[in-house]
């Protein structure tokens, strides 16, 4: 499996990174570029998928960038890693579920190698961490597929600020909230990135 794997040091524009995946997926529709992983950082910015609904959003004053992810409204900003990825479906499996599955296994792996144990939730995608009674999400996913090319990303919350996620229903879930791992667990994770990575590509390979 030929896959480029990106690091940027500085935050990029959410729109910019948008551009790199769709002009990729249509290179590597043409045989023209391999498949991506991206790992980065964005600024503040509130991000809603095709199926938010408009109730969702708590502070009205707020900007919401519509894409074309799916997915509800989340929010990205410092101190939280990104991982974005175009790959093809077809030189694996054509099987979204079992995509989102390896992801889902990518992170609650990664996690624990930070020694946290995380967890995945059959009626709400994402990684999830149980914090006494309280169920709390830690990492969000969001994909979208096209001529069974899957990208976008997911995201996961390490140190970044909890309270941007009061001005919407994070995912559109209501019952749950929403934690940090240096709430969780107070380490370092300069390498949380490269051990993602390791574990994303080792998993895309069974």
């Amino acid at each position: 499996m030929n896959i480029e794997i990106k690091k940027s040091e500085k935050p990029v524009k959410y729109e910019d990174a948008l551009r790199l995946m769709e002009k990729r997926l249509l290179e590597i529709d043409q045989n023209k570029s391999s498949d991506l992983i991206w790992i980065l950082e964005h600024d503040d910015i509130y991000t809603a998928g095709t199926t938010y609904k408009e109730d969702e959003i708590v502070d009205k004053s707020i900007k919401i960038l519509k894409t074309n992810r799916g997915g509800k409204i989340t929010y990205h900003g410092p101190g939280q890693l990104v991982c974005y990825f175009v790959i093809d479906l077809k030189k694996n499996k054509k099987d979204i579920r079992r995509f989102i599955s390896i992801i889902e296994k990518t992170i609650i792996e990664t996690l624990k190698y930070y020694q946290i144990n995380s967890f995945p939730d059959k009626n709400n995608i994402g990684v999830w961490y149980k914090d006494n009674s309280n169920i709390k999400k830690i990492a969000a996913i969001g994909v979208r597929v096209s001529k069974w090319i899957a990208y976008h990303g997911f995201s996961i919350n390490i140190n970044n600020n909890l309270e941007k996620y009061k001005a919407i229903i994070p995912c559109g879930i209501r019952d749950k909230g929403v934690t940090n791992l240096r709430n969780i667990k107070d380490q370092n994770y300069d390498g949380l990135g490269n051990k993602l990575v390791e574990t994303f590509i080792s998993n895309l390979k069974i």
